[in-house]
């Protein structure tokens, strides 16, 4: 079969391979055609060697396709079931998940270390897929509980974009900040995940939603999201000033992960308010505060993994706002590629020009 791989860390492009073969399948496992995948930054991350991830490795999370096959013990899905990839699994009886904090379950980060493709031809060798998933091949083998079933309405394409980018952008707003109805938003960054925050603020309520990237194109995309307000990072100050009479803003998301933008957001955000930090960033990037400030300001450094809640509500949650038309999927993809061009995706994604690529496998 076919796939993508990235042979050594920090790379730049993939390799396309028609030799690949998804191992590992037994009790407790499912088998998956994958019809369709999402390009996420984290992705990106990976393969430059800022999210930890061992090589060689097929990389992609975020996907959708039907059960080729079941192991032995799997129950509640069967060959013809279509589903969504869940990369983050929960156990259900480790401490987190005892605690109803399934988002913290280490469990699927676990799969991570083990080989779950190998290469046949020339010098056989074991890959790795993402996040122990690897969604950038046409078969994978993933325990059952990765494997999530999806209504008959629900596109592969959508159901891919539920599996990471929406799930963690409204689940930030939903579940770990609990934006109130006419508050003032900011939200940095307007990828994929961004747009989702922005469109989860909106949903919640809130009054003004300022969208604050670098990029024009994305700039244009957040106010046709729901966002009252786009600026460039060097207009955030005026904004703030405008919108919330330099007070600061009562809830500010980071959705790059960095540290420089996780200190503007905390700056910008008023005494008493919420920095949401949802980027995913590097081990050796630090962030800084003093404890005069910490104290004094009283305000709530909240970071949200995957949503920051239980992911099949949320799964489920996001259908039911899709269904109602109060967020749109659709228009998140902004491009399309086959799996033999997943190269220009992420070009595409590189430069900022997708919000999100769906790769059609």
């Amino acid at each position: 079969m076919r796939a993508a791989v990235l042979h050594e860390t920090g790379q730049d492009k993939l390799e396309v391979l028609d030799d690949i073969e998804a191992v590992g399948f037994g009790p407790g496992k499912v088998r998956l055609r994958l019809r369709a995948t999402g390009l996420c930054h984290s992705d990106l991350s990976a393969m430059a060697g800022v999210l930890p991830q061992p090589a060689p490795f097929v990389p992609g999370h975020e996907g959708a396709g039907e059960v080729l096959d079941v192991g032995d013990g799997v129950t509640g899905l069967s060959a013809g079931d279509r589903v969504l990839v869940c990369w983050l699994p929960a156990c259900g009886g480790c401490p987190a998940c005892r605690r109803g904090q399934t988002e913290l379950c280490l469990t699927g980060f676990m799969n991570a270390g083990t080989p779950n493709f190998r290469r046949s031809g020339g010098s056989p060798q074991d890959l790795f897929g993402m996040s122990g998933t690897g969604t950038f091949a046409e078969e994978i083998v993933l325990p059952a509980a990765c494997a999530v079933p999806i209504p008959d309405d629900v596109p592969y394409d959508i159901a891919a974009l539920i599996g990471c980018g929406v799930t963690t952008g409204l689940g930030a707003v939903f579940n770990t900040a609990r934006v109130e109805a006419g508050s003032s938003v900011a939200v940095i960054g307007c990828g994929g995940v961004g747009i989702s925050v922005i469109q989860g603020a909106r949903a919640s309520g809130a009054a003004q939603i300022v969208a604050v990237d670098p990029v024009e194109s994305r700039r244009e995309a957040a106010l046709r999201f729901g966002a009252t307000e786009a600026v460039t990072p060097d207009g955030l100050d005026t904004a703030k000033n405008s919108v919330t009479a330099g007070e600061g803003f009562d809830y500010v998301f980071e959705v790059v992960g960095r540290s420089a933008t996780a200190r503007r957001a905390y700056e910008i955000t008023r005494r008493g308010g919420t920095l949401c930090v949802v980027g995913a960033g590097a081990l050796d990037d630090f962030l800084q505060f003093n404890m005069f400030e910490l104290f004094f300001d009283e305000k709530r450094i909240l970071p949200s993994l995957y949503g920051g809640g239980d992911v099949l509500r949320s799964y489920r949650r996001t259908i039911d706002l899709w269904r109602a038309g109060r967020i749109d999927l659709e228009g998140l993809i902004t491009h399309r590629v086959r799996l033999g061009e997943i190269n220009d995706a992420i070009g595409q994604m590189r430069t900022g020009e997708a919000l999100r690529t769906c790769i059609e496998i």
